[in-house]
């Protein structure tokens, strides 16, 4: 039998696909910096994005030319972040300013905090969310009053791990003892906070020493940049090793005539993971039910996991609304009424004992009233003042709270996302104080 080769001289075998690796996973860091005035903040971000080129032609072009007009030959880079007028004028850092930016190995949401004093609720704000710090110290000042204040504050928050970045080297003839000993001092201190992921990186921000490039200046240096730590630091495992939280945010009910039974319940995952098939309770009502099933972009998933945002189908038609709490029956959080916290206050207006406030606690607003006042904190010396009867701008202090209605409250050492919450003044929607359920442990020894 003769076999018939039907193509032509001008056709072509088809070539197996080549089977192309996908490309990694690029995940993000939430990072947020703080430092003393003075101390080079605004330079060290504006050197951080522009040697990652992370700067449009048409914004350094900007920075130029305003840098001309106040008598500078070389850009002033602190100008890419301080946004508002004041801060130009004055040279400082005001409100916290968001920067997006990106590497081949990492994104980054970096919150530019200020250094005063009087402007401590902003940090508090700008590092709420954030898995690392970077706290600058002037290499020729050394820890001063508010290094301590903002490594504090970051304990406070339970911020992971610190950069420590010495900075202006340059001014002091990059020497390796006056670095040693202000890493030394820090770590020391940040021990007795709790804060025990401390990397010290020595830098000259104006220069670009150790920003994003190795110093030429500092061979006795062996460590990385402060752009390299960043975009090889571990991030986001502890949102996921935490037990699986979900605050409803709405309930899906189509009732079209392909989805008529259908009764999800969206939201994000605050943290841990969930899947299909596992016993899960409703808080505050406490009514048990069965996952079974987990949307994911339209799309059926097996599980799901912090911090995506997915639908949940449940076994059981329970009452579910905004607001309500899903965990895992094995591990729930404990309903309350009761709320011990610390809390900065963000308010002009002070907190007093007696007032009535709204807490918001994830997805769920419930009235509150302030029931006591312990104490303050004073973050030079870490130590308490008694019974302050009130909370002014900037302090933080420890409250008991009585709401209306029970919430589902982790402490705050336990999940950042579900045991935090807001005050709210309820005359006028003005968020009051940034709280932290559980007992703070601060102590330096």
């Amino acid at each position: 039998m003769t076999t018939i080769d039907l193509r032509t001289a001008n056709d072509t075998v088809p070539t197996p696909p080549v089977a192309v690796a996908p490309a990694p996973a690029v995940d993000t860091l939430r990072l947020a910096t703080a430092g003393s005035v003075d101390d080079g903040k605004s330079t060290l971000v504006g050197r951080l994005l522009h040697d990652s080129k992370s700067v449009f032609t048409d914004q350094l072009e900007a920075v130029e030319a305003a840098s001309l007009r106040r008598g500078q030959e070389t850009p002033d880079l602190a100008l890419l972040t301080d946004g508002l007028r004041a801060e130009r004028e004055q040279g400082i850092t005001i409100d916290v300013a968001y920067r997006y930016f990106a590497t081949p190995q990492r994104r980054f949401i970096l919150a530019d905090t200020p250094g005063h004093v009087q402007y401590t609720r902003n940090m508090v704000t700008g590092a709420s969310t954030a898995e690392l710090a970077v706290i600058l110290v002037d290499a020729r000042n050394g820890i001063v009053e508010q290094t301590r204040r903002h490594a504090a504050v970051a304990a406070l928050l339970r911020v992971p791990q610190v950069v420590l970045a010495v900075n202006k080297m340059d001014l002091v003839g990059f020497e390796e003892r006056a670095f040693a000993s202000i890493a030394d001092e820090f770590t020391t201190y940040a021990a007795s906070l709790g804060i025990h992921d401390v990397t010290a990186v020595p830098v000259s921000a104006l220069l670009g020493d150790n920003v994003v490039d190795a110093s030429a200046n500092m061979d006795w240096y062996a460590g990385t940049t402060v752009l390299e730590h960043l975009e090889t630091v571990a991030v986001g495992g502890r949102a996921t090793e935490a037990p699986a939280r979900f605050p409803v945010q709405y309930v899906v009910r189509p009732q079209s005539p392909e989805h008529r039974d259908y009764r999800g319940y969206a939201g994000q995952i605050a943290s841990g993971v969930l899947r299909v098939g596992e016993q899960v309770t409703v808080l505050p009502a406490g009514r048990t039910s069965t996952i079974t099933g987990i949307d994911v972009l339209g799309e059926p998933s097996a599980s799901a996991r912090a911090p995506q945002s997915v639908t949940l189908l449940l076994a059981d038609d329970i009452d579910i609304s905004r607001g309500d709490l899903i965990a895992p029956s094995a591990c729930a959080p404990a309903v309350t009424r009761d709320v011990d916290a610390t809390v900065c206050h963000l308010a002009d207006r002070p907190l007093t004992v007696g007032q009535r406030v709204l807490l918001k606690h994830t997805t769920r607003t419930v009235k509150a009233i302030v029931k006591d006042i312990p104490s303050r904190l004073t973050l030079a010396d870490l130590g308490r003042s008694p019974d302050p009867g009130s909370l002014s701008a900037n302090d933080i202090g420890r409250v008991v709270l009585r709401t209306a209605d029970p919430i589902a409250l982790d402490a705050y050492a336990d999940s950042r996302r579900t045991g935090s919450f807001l005050l709210i003044d309820p005359a006028d929607g003005t968020t009051l104080a940034a709280g932290m359920a559980g007992e703070e442990d601060l102590s330096t020894g």
